[in-house]
């Protein structure tokens, strides 16, 4: 038999078929294993496609971020250095952020040779284990594996996961730990199981430990779904949901205990921390601070001044402007996500998301507390609202790549939404939802096509024809009434062609290499695609050749961590990052600095266009350039001063801390400097205090 509800056998279509079976006779037995055996395949298509689209060239992007590159190079030599995420295999300061993401690649290149390709591959290998898992959990939500593979390939396409699961951030391994969480709890909705809720617990806890606060964006989702639609009772949903709480403090707080308990005088300092204090870190210059903008530049109601260049070179040609508010021309308020550079790496599925979320919620008005169909809505839809509305609303330092924490929430509610109307087509409902779905999927993407309008101009005009083609045959009653096979044809041209422009701009932001702080997707633009800070510097081979010959602890010292990462792999030599990423941490001072060259421990203060920080005389940062990068004129006060010919410049620096101006001078008024190929270089040897 077949029936046009959940539960039904449908064998007409691709769309149709349903991994809930009602009993059939023996009879029926093969033809049920035959499309089994079809599912299974169709998901393996899918995985291996990921598979290939993400690792196709993916050394082209080299080092990509070098900050992060630099920390997983010393993770690779040293486990102490994979352990707290250290900038040099010496452990003197950390990247700003806590070392999941470095435990992955470090221990990749401990295991294959540190490279480019050890580096870059498990975070394309993440992207297969987020789309498989969101195909799993989207088929456990709809009762039909057409749907999840619909959601994993809407994923798959999404053009910040083309971007970010080939890059070396932090954002992958958190995004896939997100997803993780997403599919425990909808796993343990299902069964009200105590263990997967902890374990969707725990998920955060690791993915706490990615890019804290923001991997956590997706609980208060998480925890509603489960306290609405778990089958028992509240008290019950109460205590699992405490222990998920505690499951996620263990998972998390085993390492910030250690951070606390490990004697600080023998571990790297925390970067971006005032004290040292690993929650300093997360409440603070990771935390509210960012959210609110204290302490940090760009990104808020309006772009500062030094950031203006970079608003533009990030934009993308034939962009709709807007009021600056960041990167990539971005602004403050709901408008963020759809404008900008957010609106090509996140928005293409993003309103038809939105609608879906609203429709289902309509649709499953009167079903059970159970059910799957609207917990499914709340978990994904849920985690757009809250995670999308930090994101549009904070007023510090925002990247557009940020909205890769709600590229799984999209896909998921997306794919849910279609086969919601879907499973409704023999409503009004479900064929005016589906066919507003499939309309707006089309026009949106001719609109953010438009806006790049001298890319492929005849892609957004084929794609919205064949949409909103597709969603008038999709809102005629005959199609359902007489014809289910052909409704579910034109609904699968229709949703091949409404990811057209998604799939258009993944594989062109594929095609191109990428590096620094800020990659952008998209055709390759003029000067390419690289992001500023962190991005692949220009070799200085007289200078790698310098540092090379060291024997001392670490070979040089340089002013930010970014410069102090480019140094580290064009000599495989460790270099002390004075003041970690935006050359402001306090670390370390000036007493230390002194002891450390008069015990031999550096033997070069180097000086290059990509130091932060600093100051001191002009002969200081004579040839010095300082770089401005996307994070909008982040260089400091002392370094102005320096370059200005000042007499020893002070504070400012990034946050408004103090920028080591006091061992630029130290070391200016004490050793010679000399001219090594674009650098200028002091020698500390021989300093006896």
């Amino acid at each position: 038999m077949e029936s046009a509800g959940l539960n039904g056998i449908v064998t007409t279509s691709l769309i149709e078929t349903s991994s809930a079976p009602e009993p059939v006779a023996e009879s029926g037995s093969g033809h049920a294993g035959r499309s089994r055996i079809v599912e299974r395949g169709a998901l393996a298509v899918l995985l291996i496609a990921t598979a290939v689209m993400y690792l196709w060239n993916i050394t082209a992007n080299g080092m990509g971020n070098q900050f992060y590159a630099g920390a997983t190079w010393a993770g690779s030599k040293n486990w102490e250095a994979l352990l707290f995420g250290s900038l040099d295999p010496h452990n003197f300061i950390t990247v700003d952020k806590p070392p999941v993401s470095q435990w992955v690649m470090g221990l990749s290149g401990q295991l294959f040779g540190f490279s480019s390709a050890s580096m870059l591959v498990p975070q394309a290998l993440m992207a297969v284990v987020s789309v498989a898992l969101l195909y799993a959990a989207v088929k456990r939500v709809t009762r039909n594996p057409w749907f999840g593979l619909l959601a994993g390939v809407a994923l798959a396409v999404i053009p910040v996961c083309a971007l970010m699961f080939r890059f070396n951030n932090p954002d992958a391994v958190m995004v896939l730990l997100m997803m993780a969480g997403a599919y425990a709890t909808v796993r343990a909705i299902e069964k009200a199981s105590t263990t997967w809720i902890l374990l969707a617990g725990a998920a955060l806890g690791f993915a706490f430990l990615a890019k804290m606060l923001e991997g956590l964006m997706v609980m208060p989702a998480l925890a509603l779904a489960y306290l609405i639609a778990a089958p028992n009772p509240i008290r019950t949903r109460l205590l699992q949901l405490v222990g998920a709480l505690v499951a996620l403090l263990v998972s998390s707080g085993w390492y910030v205990l250690l951070t606390l308990l490990w004697p600080a005088s023998s571990r790297p300092y925390l970067a971006g921390s005032t004290d040292n204090n690993f929650m300093n870190l997360v409440l603070g210059y990771n935390g509210f601070a960012r959210v609110l903008g204290k302490n940090h530049g760009g990104g808020g109601r309006g772009a500062p001044a030094g950031n203006a260049a970079q608003t533009a070179a990030t934009a993308h040609p034939g962009m709709a402007g807007g009021r600056p508010g960041g990167f990539g021309g971005q602004t403050h308020g709901l408008q963020r996500l759809f404008t900008g550079e957010f609106g090509f790496e996140i928005s293409w599925l993003l309103p038809t998301a939105l609608v879906a979320f609203v429709l289902v919620l309509i649709a499953r008005r009167t079903a059970a507390r159970t059910d799957m169909i609207r917990a499914g809505a709340i978990v994904f839809g849920g985690w757009i609202i809250v995670d999308g509305g930090v994101l549009s609303y904070m007023s510090g330092m925002v990247h557009p790549y940020y909205c890769m924490s709600i590229a799984p929430a999209v896909a998921g509610m997306f794919a849910i939404g279609f086969a919601e109307m879907w499973n409704q087509r023999d409503t009004a409902l479900g064929r005016f939802g589906g066919a507003a779905l499939l309309a707006i999927t089309g026009v949106w993407s001719f609109v953010l096509l438009h806006r790049n309008s001298g890319w492929q101009p005849e892609l957004r005009w084929a794609i919205i024809a064949v949409t909103l083609v597709a969603a008038v045959l999709i809102a005629l009653p005959w199609t359902y009434q007489a014809h289910r096979k052909l409704a579910a044809a034109v609904l699968t041209v229709g949703l091949i062609a409404g990811l057209g422009g998604a799939t258009a701009y993944s594989l062109t932001t594929i095609a191109a290499a990428h590096s620094g702080g800020n990659p952008t997707v998209g055709p390759a633009q003029a000067g390419g695609q690289h992001g500023g800070f962190g991005g692949q510097t220009q070799n200085n081979p007289q200078l790698t050749a310098l540092l090379q010959a060291t024997n001392s602890q670490w070979a040089a010292a340089t002013n930010g961590s970014s410069a102090a990462a480019a140094l580290e792999l064009q000599s495989d030599k460790a270099v002390m990052a004075i003041g970690g990423f935006g050359g402001s941490d306090p670390a370390p001072t000036l007493a230390q600095f002194q002891a450390d060259v008069r015990d031999g421990k550096l033997t070069y203060y180097v000086v290059t266009s990509n130091s932060r920080g600093g100051g001191g005389t002009g002969g200081a940062n004579a040839g010095h350039t300082p770089a401005t990068g996307p994070q909008g004129g982040r260089q400091s006060g002392a370094q102005q001063g320096g370059n200005a010919g000042g007499p020893g410049g002070s504070g400012g620096g990034f946050g408004g801390r103090n920028t080591h101006a006091d061992i630029t001078n130290w070391v200016t008024k004490n050793f010679t400097a000399q001219k090594v190929g674009s650098a200028t270089v002091y020698n500390l040897s021989g300093y006896h205090g």
